[in-house]
């Protein structure tokens, strides 16, 4: 099947034949099975890890019909270095510490990293199949802020393709107000391989939106949540969200570092009660 998948590739790069869609698709599929195939045969625990960074380049992306401008272009090559930061950090099991471990088992690691910061860690499962919780979290997303307090708003800005989205999030005020109102822009991507789901994204610029009066233009990134079925138990989801902030503004270390592992088990008790809806 290899071989003739590499044949089929070739093929579609020849001048002549770079405009026959059904090829071009054509083309896709058997990558997209052979990958599959090839995925389904690697041991060790970060199998599912490997399968999306091999298949979540942007050839899919290449493929399309329409032509993205350079800018949308840009757009896709940030979600795309988000995913590969983010699993990067996630491949690596060394030297996360325990933060927080919930009654129920839900657990919030942190560590740092010389060239990011802190990073928080969350690992959860959800009672939930996976199709549910990526249809909340991905097609629903702006209606975020109707079910968790930390989210004030969600707005999609654009929508690039397929897979690709900028958006404009307000955070709500922490209570007290210890961290003043926050809002960031960025660009997320999802990619859907196999059982496997990764919501990616990080902090860019966008000219139609700039910074607003009354908030502080945090960043974050890189950031993902990745979505699997629990092994044994299809009707149940196991989640795992790698959360980077730099909140910016005067704020000590200490009350960062509680906030953000504080929003992190917020955020799987809100999402239960939203899906149990």
């Amino acid at each position: 099947m290899l071989p003739a998948t590499s044949k089929l590739c070739a093929a579609i790069s020849y001048r002549h034949l770079r405009n026959m869609t059904g090829l071009r698709r054509q083309a896709a599929v058997a990558i997209s099975q052979e990958l599959s195939r090839l995925a389904s045969h690697s041991p060790g625990p970060s199998t599912w890890i490997h399968q999306v960074r091999r298949r979540s380049s942007l050839l899919s992306s290449r493929l399309e019909e329409k032509p993205f401008s350079e800018m949308e272009m840009s757009y896709i090559k940030q979600g795309e270095e988000a995913l590969q930061k983010s699993l990067r950090i996630l491949e690596d099991q060394n030297d996360w510490k325990t933060e927080t471990v919930a009654g129920n088992g839900d657990k919030v690691l942190s560590k740092v990293l010389p060239d990011v910061g802190k990073v928080f860690r969350l690992e959860v499962v959800v009672d939930q199949p996976l199709d549910t919780v990526y249809g909340e979290l991905v097609d629903n997303m702006e209606q975020m802020g109707d079910w968790n307090p930390n989210v004030k708003e969600v707005k999609i800005l654009e929508k690039i393709g397929k897979d690709t989205v900028i958006t404009h999030e307000k955070a709500a005020a922490t209570p007290g107000n210890i961290v003043g109102p926050r809002d960031f822009v960025s660009v997320r991507c999802s990619r859907r391989r196999g059982s496997t789901c990764v919501l990616a994204g990080m902090s860019t610029t966008y000219g139609a939106m700039p910074e607003q009066e009354g908030f502080i233009r945090a960043e974050n990134g890189p950031t993902c949540m990745v979505l699997r079925p629990l092994p044994g138990s299809p009707s149940q989801t196991r989640l795992t969200w790698l959360l980077s902030i730099d909140l910016k503004g005067w704020l000590p270390k200490s009350i960062i570092n509680q906030v953000l592992s504080q929003t992190q088990v917020d955020f799987a008790k809100h999402l239960r009660q939203r899906l149990a809806r």
